[in-house]
């Protein structure tokens, strides 16, 4: 599958997805909306509109608190999917208000500053476990080695999930991600069926225990608040949230570390300056997550008809923000193709925006902060190995891996 002839954006093209930066500057030439047929969907390519529109509430991740599928002109999901829509469509990031508001409220109580502040002794610690495993083995896969297991332990600790059952919580979370992507094939939806079919008894299974005996974990406080709160969680609902907290709440960031490193690998000279001063890693985490953005595109619905730049948009189209291009965008940051890791005025939006602005947004930038702290420390020699592979996702940005040595 291809976009237009004319239209160097090209989610399935390999080059594309290895680059798609040049392509996003020609979107942005063409004007502030362009018509992909392909998805069937508007590509909003400018910073300012992203950000307008990311807090605009004539838009919605959802259109069925509002609609039918048909009153809205669209075709309810295949019954095969189910499994896979109702543990989705009942998590936060796919809800607006008033059941956003109520299960964010809930939820928001664990993301406390406070609460993250307590967790930097065992985040930074973890971290440098993990380094030193690596320079112990004279490098390894950064991927695999520091960056997935930090924050799967970090939110698995959070929610209380065992030890021994947390190397599910990446495979299950990988196939479900499978169906961000722009038009999934049958095998990703099969895939992504099993995985929530699973990941959903699991939690079940789970939740039925922690009832029986509760801890002061996060699924404890989400039972609590389910028997509770007059502003309760459904059972699904309870699910349905675990499940986001734990794949939102790593896969980001595994994909902004290696991301991020492969980018200081080919930028030498930055490296060199982050490794002789360490006051730069606040603005050079912002930096990263803006420069190869690891979320690259962000979709709503239009509830009620919009007009952009003299282009109606009429209720029942859908908008695909391009998170990745508005970071690029010369418009709002000055030479964005340079990586500068002391770029202080950077309005990136890689952590989206408005009601739906990453939750974790704190947490993960500890977890960012205290991985990329404990390799300039305790691996200052870290050197890139061989060449990565890019993973062939286009929305979800990331690696296959990323082979380093310790010299």
């Amino acid at each position: 599958m291809s976009g237009p002839a004319d239209l160097a954006f090209d989610p399935w093209d390999p080059a594309f997805v290895a680059d798609p930066y040049p392509a996003y500057a020609e979107l942005r030439a063409r004007g502030r909306v362009v018509w992909y047929e392909p998805t069937d969907q508007w590509l909003v390519p400018h910073h300012a509109d992203v950000s307008a529109l990311l807090r605009d509430r004539r838009l919605g991740r959802t259109y069925q608190h509002r609609f039918s599928h048909e009153e809205f002109g669209r075709s309810a999901p295949p019954a095969a999917h189910e499994p896979f829509h109702t543990l989705n469509d009942h998590g936060m990031l796919d809800l607006e208000p008033p059941d956003h508001t109520r299960i964010r409220r809930l939820v928001s109580k664990a993301f406390t500053p406070r609460t993250v502040e307590r967790l930097k002794p065992y985040v930074h610690g973890l971290a440098g476990e993990l380094v030193d495993g690596l320079v112990r083995d004279g490098g390894g896969d950064l991927l695999t080695d520091v960056a997935e297991p930090l924050p799967v332990a970090v939110i698995a600790e959070m929610l209380g999930i065992p030890e021994a059952d947390r190397g599910r919580l990446r495979p299950w979370s990988a196939a479900i991600c499978g169906m961000y992507e722009l038009n999934p094939s049958e095998d990703t939806a099969a895939r992504a069926v099993r995985a929530s079919a699973e990941f959903s008894e699991y939690l079940r299974e789970l939740i039925a225990e922690r009832r029986e005996r509760p801890g002061d974990d996060l699924i404890s406080g989400l039972i609590a608040a389910h028997d509770e709160d007059d502003d309760r969680l459904t059972g699904q609902e309870m699910i349905s949230t675990a499940v986001l907290l734990l794949n939102a709440g790593h896969e980001a960031t595994v994909n902004a570390t290696v991301n991020g490193w492969w980018a200081l690998f080919r930028n030498p000279g930055r490296l060199a300056a982050l490794r002789a001063d360490r006051s730069l890693v606040p603005t050079a985490i912002e930096e990263l997550m803006r420069y190869d953005t690891p979320l690259q595109l962000f979709e709503r619905w239009v509830l009620d008809d919009i007009e952009i730049d003299g282009t109606v948009i009429p209720r029942g189209a859908e908008i695909a923000m391009l998170f990745g291009s508005a970071n690029h965008d010369p418009a709002v940051f000055r030479d964005p193709a340079r990586l500068d890791l002391a770029r202080a005025d950077n309005p990136h939006i890689s952590f989206s925006a408005g009601i739906h602005y990453c939750i974790g947004a704190p947490l993960a930038r500890l977890e960012l902060a205290a991985s990329m702290t404990a390799l300039l420390d305790r691996a200052p020699t870290l050197a890139l190995a061989k060449e990565p592979t890019r993973k062939p996702n286009f929305v979800i940005r990331g690696l296959e891996g990323l082979s380093v040595e310790v010299r």
